[in-house]
């Protein structure tokens, strides 16, 4: 079979569905980071030298809990402890429009890289800040760049041991600096070795010739047409998993500075930012979704996995 019929069976795969909306709740959430502080730019923007970068974070988020009010949205904010700490009123206002607030870790590190005892100081930093602000246990946590790998499993319990109760982390796609492909590619559960667990709430993905697109956030929300993210939601749906959506404040912001990174950096992070916002607006007008609790409390029994399991 040819490369080309494979791909024409699994886009009619996709569209083989009705374009009817359904009412199950998705999850949706933004990660609190500055346009500078992604992976690809620690070269240019070290955290010694982030306090000295021109912030957009609190104009751009203001505009994006506009938006979401007008739509009767509320999502999940995972934020970075480096601009909560600086930015405690946003942090209070993002709380007290209806939003969740969750943990991002503090400085943005990859957790493999990190190793345990660093990473629970990071991740213990983290939410002493967030909880000071909200009053509130942080309940949620995605690591930075997806970075829970088969090499960094032990970073889930953790997670347990700090009381976090869900974790959206494990990318089941392989890509260059994250993801476990044999992953569930649905919500499950994570079992620790003394029988706590967590709920994992993966990036949504779709099957494409056999590969696995995370369609529903970042660059590839900004890059895939409209129509296909749509679809890849209602079929998600119909199937009666909740899609996981994520983006960035700095994904509406197509003003914000160019860095002079590799062409792939570049077309990664820069690529349709003038249409991020028309695309969520009809994202938000075509479905209905909720912060990464409320969309856990309507899921039934999830799968078990143990940290064996994912290691391998």
């Amino acid at each position: 079979m040819t490369w080309a019929w494979r791909l024409l069976k699994s886009v009619w795969r996709i569209l083989a569905i009705s374009t009817k909306s359904t009412e199950l709740c998705n999850g949706l959430s933004f990660d609190l980071e500055d346009w500078y502080q992604v992976l690809y730019f620690d070269a240019h923007f070290p955290r010694s030298r982030w306090a000295e970068c021109e912030s957009r974070l609190e104009p751009v988020t203001r505009r994006l809990l506009g938006i979401l009010d007008e739509y009767g949205a509320s999502a999940t904010f995972f934020v970075l402890g480096w601009n909560a700490e600086r930015m405690p009123r946003l942090i209070e206002e993002i709380q007290r429009r209806g939003h969740e607030i969750a943990s991002h870790g503090f400085s943005h590190h990859l957790i493999y890289r990190q190793g345990p005892e660093a990473f629970a100081s990071d991740l213990g930093r983290s939410l002493r800040v967030l909880q000071d602000i909200t009053g509130l246990p942080v309940k949620g946590f995605r690591a930075p760049s997806f970075s829970i790998t088969r090499e960094s499993t032990w970073a889930l319990s953790m997670l347990l041991e700090h009381g976090i109760a869900y974790d959206s982390s494990v990318l089941p796609a392989r890509r260059p600096y994250c993801g476990i492909p044999g992953a569930p590619t649905r919500p499950w559960r994570f079992a620790n070795s003394d029988g706590r667990t967590l709920v994992e709430a993966p990036p949504s993905t779709l099957s494409l010739l056999g590969w696995k697109l995370p369609f529903g956030g970042g660059g590839y929300f900004r890059l895939l047409p409209y129509p296909l993210v749509r679809l890849g939601l209602r079929r998600a749906n119909r199937a009666g998993i909740p899609g996981v959506v994520y983006l960035h404040p700095w994904e509406l912001d197509p003003s914000q500075p160019r860095v002079a990174v590799r062409p792939r950096h570049r077309f990664q992070h820069y690529v349709n930012l003038n249409r991020t916002e028309a695309k969520l607006r009809r994202l938000l007008s075509d479905f209905k979704f909720v912060p990464y609790s409320h969309m856990i409390e309507t899921l039934p029994a999830l799968p078990v996995l143990g940290n064996d399991s994912l290691g391998n």
